[in-house]
């Protein structure tokens, strides 16, 4: 499969990875604004719900936050949120299959390696905590916001783990 592609130099392939990502997020965002009813007003309505509230648990904390988190035209903004999120990782996977096929190198592998867990996470945090209510039923409505942030920090977190524990194991003459 990648005889076809020994002429094509390796900065080629990149740009070629490069713009078959953009298109497809263009594609998913229009496939998610087309699946979701009145996406505008609903997103709007979202913002505009945003207030400053107090941090439970933490004294003279406040942050913003939906004031009525699990309001039923909210619940849309999460689930378009844990769909993009579950259908972007998907695609990095794909991404990094095509990665190993084609050559890469192993930082961009190890890039995109740390984009699937944050992704992939990501729509777990929204399911476990913005949509499913019986996941978790001893956390109130901001507890939940909070700690579906707190979990998204940890993601990041645990995707630059995994970046640096990829390219730690791989000699450095693979990298470039």
């Amino acid at each position: 499969m990648s005889e076809g592609l020994e002429g094509v130099s390796r900065k080629h392939r990149e740009g070629l990875f490069s713009a078959v990502s953009a298109g497809f997020f263009f594609v998913l965002i229009g496939a998610i604004f087309l699946t979701t009813p009145n996406p505008f007003n609903i997103i709007i309505d979202f913002f505009r719900d945003f207030d400053f509230m107090a941090v439970p648990n933490l004294r003279n904390v406040v942050l913003p936050a939906p004031a009525r988190p699990f309001a039923s035209n909210h619940l849309v903004v999460y689930r378009a949120v844990e769909q993009f999120s579950f259908v972007w990782g998907l695609f990095q996977i794909v991404i990094l299959a095509l990665r190993f096929i084609f050559g890469s190198t192993w930082s961009r592998k190890a890039e995109t390696s740390s984009n699937i867990v944050f992704w992939l996470g990501t729509g777990f945090l929204t399911r476990t905590f913005l949509l499913e209510t019986t996941a978790m039923p001893s956390l109130l409505g901001m507890t939940r916001w909070f700690v579906f942030w707190s979990g998204i920090i940890m993601l990041i977190g645990m995707s630059l783990i995994i970046r640096a524990i990829i390219l730690a194991a791989v000699p450095t003459r693979y990298l470039t």
